[in-house]
């Protein structure tokens, strides 16, 4: 009888091509420092933030800006921009600029400026880092704090500390791995509600995010570490609407804070002009930022923020195979308002909140 012989199959990394090393938290922030005008605005806009939650401060938090950032000349163009109209508002509302860097996708599509910072599908992550540290704390030297969603849990070792405002996303509130992150950062994290238009899982998020955890990431060194936390107590619900549709009207805002005083949590909440509360259109977010600038007027000071998906122009475009065809100043991501409409919305909102 012939003897079959037997080969022995690859088990580990089977569907693994590459592994790229990347340089160590630490060895970044050495060559991208904070100086000490960064340092300042970081650590004020957290204070501030964190007396707008907890009721010292009347102010109403403005998270704005792009859907996401790839160009950052035109980022810092906005930049400039919003800073001058904070120094015009500021006793009445506090501008934070939106800065995301990670985009979370559905199925496929370009994932952000770290992840694929050329946006050629090549992934040069190390790059990416790199421009976003850099951006930021060109940011922050504008006096101007910066907001991110967290999505990968090993990014905020990298950026972290130029970051005043942090948000956990509708698709990975519910992840434990984000609730353990969340836990961990120096600043106030948001937490979006379901995709569904939940809110159980965003106050569970908030609950297990005050708690304290150990789970595995990275240190400075970039060494596998167990990470050990404290608990973060500054959280705050995002209502950003669902598949149910938009919760941004009276009785949803009612039913928001009595859901968070049963879960016992603070019953104030920002709420997201865009996605589905404007029902993906862009057209649609100045009305729900006057609807709910209205209720703040009305005297609802369970409201403590807005959100607005904003560029130097309006609407987006897709990502063209010849990158010389993107045109400046409009989103590669969600759609959003040009500047003028932004501008003229914070005004309007300063002048009726006095």
């Amino acid at each position: 009888m012939k003897m079959i012989e037997k080969t022995m199959l690859p088990i580990q990394n089977v569907n693994i091509h590459e592994s790229v090393r990347l340089v160590a938290p630490k060895e970044l922030k050495e060559t991208y420092k904070r100086n000490d005008k960064v340092t300042q605005t970081v650590g004020d806009s957290r204070e501030q933030i964190k007396r707008i939650l907890s009721g010292d401060d009347q102010r109403l938090i403005v998270v704005v800006g792009p859907c996401s950032i790839h160009d950052p000349q035109a980022a810092i163009e906005y930049a400039k921009h919003l800073k001058e109209l904070s120094d015009k508002v500021d006793d009445r509302l506090f501008l934070v600029m939106r800065v995301y860097f990670e985009k979370p996708r559905t199925t496929v599509g370009w994932k952000g400026l770290i992840n694929d910072p050329h946006m050629d599908g090549t992934f040069d992550v190390s790059s990416g880092l790199k421009i976003a540290r850099q951006l930021l704390l060109q940011i922050g030297e504008l006096g101007l704090p910066a907001a991110t969603e967290m999505l990968e849990p090993i990014t905020p070792q990298y950026i972290a500390d130029a970051i005043s405002l942090a948000s956990i996303g509708a698709r990975t509130t519910e992840s434990p791995t984000h609730r353990q992150m969340a836990s961990g950062l120096s600043m106030p994290v948001g937490y979006k509600n379901g995709t569904d238009g939940s809110l159980d899982v965003a106050l569970n998020a908030m609950l297990a995010a005050k708690s304290q955890h150990s789970f595995l990431g990275i240190d400075a060194e970039g060494q596998t570490c167990v990470v050990n936390t404290k608990g973060n107590p500054w959280g705050h619900l995002i209502l950003r609407g669902g598949r149910s549709g938009p919760n941004y009207q009276r009785e949803h805002l009612e039913a928001a804070a009595k859901s968070l005083k049963s879960a016992g949590l603070p019953p104030h909440f920002m709420v997201d002009c865009s996605h589905a509360n404007s029902n993906k259109d862009y057209r649609n977010q100045g009305n729900v930022w006057n609807n709910v600038i209205d209720q703040r007027i009305d005297g609802n000071e369970t409201i403590i923020g807005l959100m607005l998906e904003s560029n130097l122009h309006a609407g987006n475009q897709s990502l063209p195979k010849d990158l010389s065809q993107l045109q400046y100043g409009i989103s590669i991501t969600d759609e959003c308002i040009d500047w003028e409409e932004t501008e003229a919305l914070i005004l309007d909102a300063h002048q009726k909140l006095g």
